[in-house]
């Protein structure tokens, strides 16, 4: 009898409705925090990457050690990274977070940004260098704005990558919608409707900040537009 009346006050419903309203301030505080470890570790990574990218198309020889060394940082696993970091910045702090996060986005970022700039025609380079064009003002105006719709699809992989990666820092206690879902286990029994306010949240954040990048590839590319129409 003891065991079946346990039983029956350890259930809880899958979706506690009044929930989400008596935490809206919590989860406010979250998607901010959520979204500050996001833009850091993106802005971070996209700074590295374009420099990285300028450096190998200067040097092509150094492409390759770069994307190999991209590689390797993203296949290392999230909860690795901070541990290795954490003697050097901090166990929790937020710099222990942005770095493997920003890490994350150079293999993507890099090899984009080189993708893009080669894959200006060669027909607009030679006009350019007709016009008196040097390299870094045919970089900046001429190579880097007809490259941006590759580069912009890269920065919405990158970016939404994160989003995801950014749950993890949870466990550094950084906040962020990862710490609806690891609060959410770690109660006896477990508190479904925080794991779902975690996931569909994080989920749905990854969604607008796609479409919000997508709308800003549209706005910065309008020529991109009108050469499909036609």
């Amino acid at each position: 009898m003891t065991s079946i009346v346990f039983v029956a006050q350890s259930q809880r419903p899958l979706f506690d409705w009044s929930w989400p309203g008596a935490n809206a301030a919590r989860i406010w505080d979250a998607t901010v925090e959520h979204l500050f470890l996001t833009g850091s570790a993106v802005g971070l990574g996209l700074v590295t990457s374009m420099l990285l990218a300028v450096f190998a198309l200067r040097y092509r020889r150094a492409l390759a050690p770069i994307l190999a060394a991209g590689g390797l940082l993203y296949t290392l696993p999230a909860l690795a990274a901070f541990a290795l970091l954490a003697p050097f910045t901090g166990l929790l702090s937020v710099t222990t977070a942005i770095i493997p996060l920003a890490s994350y986005t150079l293999l993507i970022l890099v090899k984009n940004i080189v993708v893009g700039i080669d894959g200006v025609p060669t027909e607009v380079i030679e006009a350019a260098r007709g016009m008196g064009y040097q390299r870094g003002r045919m970089f900046w105006e001429i190579q880097f704005p007809l490259a941006l719709p590759v580069i912009i699809a890269g920065l919405r992989i990158a970016t939404v990558s994160v989003i995801g990666l950014v749950t993890v820092t949870a466990l550094l206690r950084l906040g962020g919608l990862g710490r609806f879902i690891l609060s959410g286990f770690r109660v006896l029994p477990p508190h479904p409707t925080q794991i779902i306010v975690g996931v569909v949240l994080s989920v749905a954040l990854a969604i607008v900040v796609d479409l919000l990048l997508l709308g800003l590839e549209r706005v910065l590319t309008p020529w991109a537009r009108r050469r499909v129409a036609v």
